[in-house]
């Protein structure tokens, strides 16, 4: 289903432009998240998919063209109102982003004691909470050095969650897991979007897992979509490119070798050799 014909988009996005420089990343990028679903953002390394999620949160602002999250213009908003808006918003960072130097606890305490003026008893109901619900409830005092690459993603998924937000953004939730922990994340961002009432959205190269999970598909290339659907939609695509990239077929519009002359050219000797 087109989630513009859904009741209400959470997120926003019209004929966005961005460069880099003179990298032109987005250019002229249209597309919905709509409420109480799971969206995945599908693309090749270096194709924008984390500069999106920084654009939605707002930590650069868009060239032209327009990023709304729950009816507000983002790069419109002052500096408090800003603040209020991330309060919506939960992040799974790439790298995880937990403090080395905080345990798991106080990792997940940290969000809540910097937004709110809360008892500590308060407090660590929610912590216990939030690491329950990822599984991760008797590891509160180990350290994060201590933790597997799974254990790590978990924590930092329970971090984010912590003040409850509305919206829940995943970089590359998916890079780097075993596939015991891989589908504990899979499983964990389905049943948490659809336990909190959450809007998602998970931007990763990992078409597999990401067909798994996801409601509805954007698949970007070269600074705009292309295509669009519901997994099952996508997946039957005959678009030369979809069908490359979701199939990962060695032969389509995507070339191995980067634009350059002949290799005849450029081994061709254009003085004398020696000897």
């Amino acid at each position: 289903m087109d989630p513009e014909n859904l009741p209400g988009n959470f997120v926003e996005i019209a004929d966005l432009r961005f460069s880099y420089g003179g990298n032109a990343v987005f250019k002229g990028l249209t597309l919905a998240i709509p409420r109480g679903r799971v969206v995945a953002i599908l693309g090749a390394s270096g194709g924008g998919k984390s500069t999106l999620l920084k654009l939605v949160g707002g930590q650069l602002r868009p060239e032209r063209g327009a990023v709304k999250v729950n009816g507000k213009a983002v790069h419109q908003l002052d500096s408090d109102e800003l603040y209020a808006l991330r309060l919506e918003m939960g992040m799974m960072f790439q790298s995880s982003g937990l403090f080395s130097d905080l345990s798991v606890y106080d990792n997940v305490a940290f969000p809540i004691r910097e937004n709110f003026d809360l008892p500590e008893e308060v407090v660590r109901r929610l912590v216990l909470m939030k690491l329950h619900a990822v599984g991760l409830r008797g590891a509160q005092s180990m350290m994060p050095a201590d933790l597997s690459g799974g254990m790590t993603r978990r924590v930092a998924l329970a971090r984010a969650i912590a003040t409850d937000p509305k919206l829940m953004m995943y970089d590359e939730p998916f890079a780097g897991l075993d596939p015991i922990s891989l589908n504990q994340i899979v499983g964990l961002v389905r049943d948490l979007n659809d336990a909190l009432g959450l809007t998602s959205i998970v931007v990763t190269y990992d078409v597999k897992e990401a067909l798994k999970v996801a409601d509805y598909v954007y698949v970007m290339s070269d600074g705009t979509l292309a295509g669009e659907g519901t997994p099952q939609e996508v997946t039957a695509s005959e678009d030369p490119y979809l069908k490359q990239f979701l199939h990962a077929l060695p032969d389509g519009p995507v070339r191995f070798h980067y634009p350059g002359p002949p290799l005849e050219a450029d081994l061709r000797l254009s003085g004398p050799t020696a000897g």
